[in-house]
């Protein structure tokens, strides 16, 4: 399994690194659209939908990534839909799913078989960490500050819960996750922030929203992955595809990145968030 793992990140991140790098913004973003049709698919049979409820489930999905793309690319704009107000009320429902209701949802255990219900869910979810995915690529070294945020996170508490873990964080979600876990990775998220802006002058300004920025991030990051393993426990699932051989399906892959890239996507887009 391990060596799977592996594998299949060797393979996956060079490519990711040249899509983001060398690829145009419209046709990354369709790219991502591709994806995010997987990531719906499987969003769909964790919220029970049957097969033909499945495929109209991502066909509906995958039209308003392309509404956002014309919106974005059509006319001459320039990605205006993050400025728009379908944007701002999408990004706003996203930032109060993720900081206000998943907490009261993971801490109460909720189990919501609505599939109406669920589907809007998926929409937060994966919607809001497509587009600023996409539109992260327009600066790629703001996205890659976001991504190692994550990267980061994960590997720190991994090694901090694996060599100080004693308390669990939630053991009936994710029995390996362990507060001395969140405390590792907030140190090394933090520590990480402050060398890379002595390291980098134009985000030396952002230093202290910055901080704050790194800490929301993680926690979202933990949030996000103990999220989609609820999800996948009442859905009775061990993995939410089998697209990644060692990996699982994208969810399992993405799962911290759709709770986090919404939030870091604000943070760039408005500057009076880094005030």
């Amino acid at each position: 399994m391990l060596w799977q793992r592996i594998l299949t990140a060797g393979v996956l991140l060079p490519l990711f690194l040249a899509a983001l790098f060398l690829l145009p913004n419209l046709y990354w973003a369709l790219l991502l659209a591709a994806l995010l049709a997987v990531a719906a698919r499987e969003w769909s049979r964790l919220a029970g939908f049957g097969a033909a409820g499945q495929a109209a489930y991502v066909l509906a999905v995958l039209s308003a990534a392309l509404a956002i793309v014309a919106l974005d690319h059509g006319d001459g704009a320039a990605h205006a839909f993050i400025y728009s107000a379908p944007g701002k009320l999408l990004y706003a429902l996203c930032a109060a799913f993720w900081l206000a209701i998943v907490p009261a949802w993971l801490y109460s255990r909720w189990v919501v078989r609505s599939r109406p219900l669920l589907g809007v869910v998926g929409v937060l979810v994966l919607l809001p960490a497509w587009h600023a995915l996409a539109w992260l690529q327009l600066t790629p070294e703001r996205l890659l500050v976001a991504l190692a945020v994550v990267w980061i996170a994960d590997t720190a508490a991994y090694f901090a819960g694996r060599a100080f873990g004693r308390h669990k964080l939630a053991p009936s979600i994710s029995p390996g996750k362990t507060w001395e876990g969140v405390a590792g990775a907030l140190a090394a998220v933090c520590s990480g922030w402050v060398a890379f802006t002595l390291l980098a002058p134009s985000f030396r300004a952002q230093l202290a929203s910055g901080l704050l920025l790194a800490a929301l991030l993680t926690a979202m990051s933990i949030q996000g992955d103990l999220f989609e393993s609820w999800m996948k426990r009442q859905a009775g699932l061990k993995d939410s595809g089998a697209l990644l051989p060692g990996h699982g399906g994208l969810l399992d892959r993405v799962d911290a990145l759709t709770s986090t890239l919404p939030l870091a996507a604000l943070y760039f887009a408005y500057p009076l968030l880094r005030s």
